[in-house]
């Protein structure tokens, strides 16, 4: 019952939030390395930065996304959290395979999503965009961290894995849409939200992400510990310097 009814909430706060300025493409560079914006999705989601970045839906234990209303276009939204009582709950992310233009090595690199999470769909951490792993590979990611629900941006360099982090102050699991920036800038990661800096942490000039994993939306994958997310996401996007 509570994940029927947080669906009927999600699409009357994705109509009603949709109305506002504020989306993480406004603040992407030009000539982003891969753009998904959600609308007319029929199978396979297309790249709209035109690189072939084609993302597939990969689920488990009846996981699974569906289009909700957003401004004039549509988002994603994704299962809601599990009832306590579920043992095993669904899981679905969405994948496009590894490829050399979304590694940025030791390059500038900026990420985004418009991101709309209610305040009791939080966990410990939800996964909103990523690729690579911080425990066997380098990273770079976005995520929305702990109860409180506040988005982090992560990097995790390839030769030394401990995790760069940087938390906004501020969160975003208030049932209205956000747009979540993470921008490496030299030896500076840095997190916005809704156009606003809200945190940032120093980063070694030699930080180097690399690796052949695969771009993740909406999880790590579709086995059971994937850090599902819990609301809906559209404007994903990805910039790495040339």
């Amino acid at each position: 019952m509570r994940s029927r009814w947080f669906g009927v909430l999600l699409v009357a706060a994705a109509t009603v939030a949709g109305a506002t300025p504020a989306t993480a493409l406004a603040d992407a560079p030009g000539g982003v390395t891969a753009r998904y914006t959600f609308d007319g999705r029929a199978g396979a989601i297309l790249d709209g930065s035109g690189r072939g970045h084609t993302l597939l839906v990969v689920s488990g234990h009846g996981g699974a996304v569906r289009s909700v209303v957003h401004g004039q276009g549509a988002a994603l939204a994704f299962p809601a959290r599990c009832a306590a009582r579920v043992a095993i709950c669904p899981h679905v992310a969405l994948q496009a395979p590894s490829s050399a233009d979304l590694n940025p090595g030791t390059r500038d690199i900026s990420y985004g999503a418009d991101v709309l999470l209610a305040a009791g769909q939080t966990s410990k951490g939800q996964n909103i965009v990523q690729k690579g792993y911080s425990a066997t590979s380098s990273q770079w990611k976005l995520q929305v961290d702990g109860a409180a629900g506040r988005p982090s941006c992560a990097l995790v360099d390839d030769k030394k894995p401990a995790i760069r982090l940087v938390t906004s102050s501020v969160s975003v699991a208030d049932g209205r849409w956000h747009a979540i920036v993470c921008r490496r800038t030299g030896t500076t990661l840095a997190v916005t939200v809704d156009g606003v800096e809200r945190g940032s942490v120093v980063v070694p000039a030699q930080l180097t992400v690399t690796n052949n994993l695969p771009l993740s939306i909406g999880g790590k994958g579709a086995y059971v510990d994937n850090d599902q997310f819990n609301g809906a996401l559209d404007n994903v996007w990805v910039q790495i310097a040339g």
